[in-house]
């Protein structure tokens, strides 16, 4: 028997994922079909691919090599396969986009309305899910595009920018902090301070920041999502550093005050993941450069407001979380 496409495509995700296991879920086969498939490669080829009696197994030479040309195969059928379905109607596809939530409910929904009347014939599902499992959802395939913070590519994920959020100190408005104009992060040592869970992108970061300010806070809190801190920080559990877009209903509302962090600005960034070895749709590149056009339009309406480049706001009422 030849070796099918198909089996092309598992091979690949064996090496991606290094794993079999993780290969055959995607796949929909055993963990035995799918060594089974690189066995009935390795036999119809003469060559050894995988070198198993390493832990995990490696690629040989001839297996690295192989390996290459499968993939340029699959982004090449891939591409044709675009193409013919473009043929009948570039945006009558359907798109699934996995989202973390706090890239904002209400933006994202005005966003879809906008986009729902400039590609009519589009489908388009969006899911709120962890950033852990956005990221896996998009590497498995399960989704088209993935919106994150601090987006990071690799072997098997490709990532756009999309925008930066800056980092602002929260706290109760009759917090002994909420009358200054600004405060500069070393300040914060010994203050009570509700932080991200341990192992989020965002708790990374702004401890990397207190560290090198030698700012000591006292964590009373931890969460792994910006609606609960910000419930926390109402009843005045300490203060906390969110993206600014996530707090603009309860500044307005007055249920929480913003004090500006002095030196070098803190930002939040987002961006879209998706696939290296699937091109993308039509249909999802119109989503994407949308969604930057979005941007870059409140972008210079802030500019064209304030007269400078510092911030970016999104429209009213942003939730929620990670």
């Amino acid at each position: 028997m030849n070796i099918t496409f198909r089996s092309l495509r598992i091979f690949c995700d064996i090496v991606e994922r290094r794993s079999f296991s993780r290969a055959a879920d995607v796949n929909g086969i055993s963990q035995s079909g799918a060594s089974q498939v690189v066995h009935h490669m390795e036999e119809l080829l003469g060559v050894q691919l995988l070198d198993r009696s390493k832990r995990p197994f490696v690629l040989t030479s001839e297996g690295e090599h192989y390996y290459a040309g499968c993939r340029q195969l699959i982004k090449l059928h891939s591409t044709l396969e675009e193409e013919v379905r473009s043929l009948h109607d570039e945006t009558a596809r359907s798109l699934v986009v996995a989202s973390i939530y706090s890239v904002g409910l209400a933006h994202m929904s005005a966003f879809m309305r906008r986009f729902s009347s400039k590609y009519p014939s589009a489908r388009v599902r969006l899911e709120y899910l962890h950033p852990d499992r956005v990221v896996e959802v998009v590497g498995q395939g399960e989704v088209d595009l993935g919106l994150v913070s601090y987006p990071e590519e690799s072997r098997t994920l490709a990532a756009t920018a999309w925008r930066s959020e800056p980092l602002t100190l929260v706290c109760n408005p009759e917090h002994h902090l909420a009358g200054r104009d600004s405060v500069a992060l070393e300040e914060l040592s010994g203050e009570s301070f509700v932080a991200f869970e341990a192992g989020l992108r965002i708790r990374s970061e702004i401890d990397r920041a207190l560290m090198v300010h030698k700012a000591d806070v006292n964590v009373t809190l931890e969460f792994d999502n910006i609606e609960t801190i910000k419930r926390a920080i109402e009843i005045n559990a300490g203060v906390s550093i969110l993206p600014e877009p996530t707090i603009e209903r309860e500044i307005a509302s007055g249920s929480l005050t913003q004090v500006a962090i002095q030196g070098e600005p803190m930002e939040r960034p987002l961006g879209i993941l998706h696939r290296t070895d699937r091109v993308l749709s039509p249909i999802a590149q119109q989503f994407i450069d949308l969604l930057r056009a979005d941007t870059e339009f409140a972008c210079l309406q802030e500019v064209t407001k304030n007269g400078s480049h510092n911030h970016y706001q999104e429209q009213k009422t942003m939730p929620q979380v990670r």
